[in-house]
């Protein structure tokens, strides 16, 4: 397979499908300011060989996507949650699995409770709530709020964009295994060189909701999945907790010693349970 660019909600959007398209459909969101590199191609392809369609794509101001001014998103969270299904409709797909990573696994859920026909089943990975809610959940880390809070990056320079991203990334993984720097690198620079621009990300950190009022996640009728780790520095484990207990039926994997993401030792656990869910 090979990246194919759609036109979504009058953007251009760059997506990536793996396997048969006459398999069950799986769609693979990414988080906040990540393109869809992150689901690395090895983990997208155990997925289809796992008998399903799979596809990836790159979030607007991420990868090879629409990119806009840096500090200046023409777009709301709303319209990352609708390019999903945008994805879905260039493929002539009316509903699909749909798996979601940190704020990815927030788009996912919102796609759920607006849209609950086009979800087949969800898959939340390292995420939390993303609608009001009045329970009390963990705070980051303070490793994790240590870094965030001083941490410094020109993003004019990507040498110092990649320092700052394998940094992010060390962090992320927890305190609990060994971190691959070699790897993270590799893959970092590969997705810094392949953007657009890759300054646009931080619009990211800008976007507001739509000011919806929503339904609970206890309306959500979508068959759950929620997959953690341990050693979430963002989302403590706590956060998967929350999930697993709000939405009806929803199950729980936990990852022992695992950071915020997917990493390549889980990839074998979190392939055979989205298989199973899907």
């Amino acid at each position: 397979m090979a990246e194919r660019m759609i036109e979504a909600n009058g953007v251009e959007l760059c997506t990536e499908p793996f396997g048969n398209s006459a398999d069950p459909p799986v769609l693979l969101v990414m988080g906040s300011g990540a393109s869809m590199l992150w689901w690395e191609e090895d983990f997208c392809r155990m997925l289809a060989d796992g008998g399903r369609f799979v596809i990836r794509y790159d979030h607007r101001d991420t990868g090879r996507s629409v990119s806009y001014e840096p500090g200046r998103p023409g777009y709301r969270d709303a319209d990352l949650v609708a390019d999903a299904t945008g994805v879905l409709d260039a493929y002539g797909i009316f509903a699909a699995h749909v798996v979601g990573v940190s704020a990815g696994g927030g788009f996912a859920q919102i796609l759920a409770l607006d849209l609950p026909e086009r979800v087949r089943s969800l898959t939340l990975i390292s995420t939390s709530i993303a609608v009001p809610s009045n329970r009390a959940l963990p705070p980051p880390t303070a490793e994790f709020g240590r870094f965030v809070t001083t941490v410094e990056v020109d993003w004019s320079d990507p040498g110092s964009v990649i320092e700052y991203l394998v940094g992010y990334s060390r962090v992320l993984a927890g305190e609990e295994r060994p971190f691959d720097e070699a790897a993270f690198r590799a893959l970092v620079r590969r997705d810094v060189e392949r953007a657009r621009d890759f300054a646009a990300a931080q619009n990211h950190d800008l976007l507001l909701d739509d000011g919806r009022s929503r339904e609970p996640l206890s309306s959500i009728s979508s068959p759950t999945l929620v997959i953690h780790g341990t050693a979430d520095p963002m989302f403590p484990i706590g956060h998967g907790e929350a999930l697993a207990e709000e939405i009806p039926d929803a199950r729980l994997l936990r990852l022992e010693g695992a950071g915020h993401g997917v990493y390549r030792a889980d990839w074998e656990a979190i392939v055979a349970a989205i298989l199973e869910h899907t």
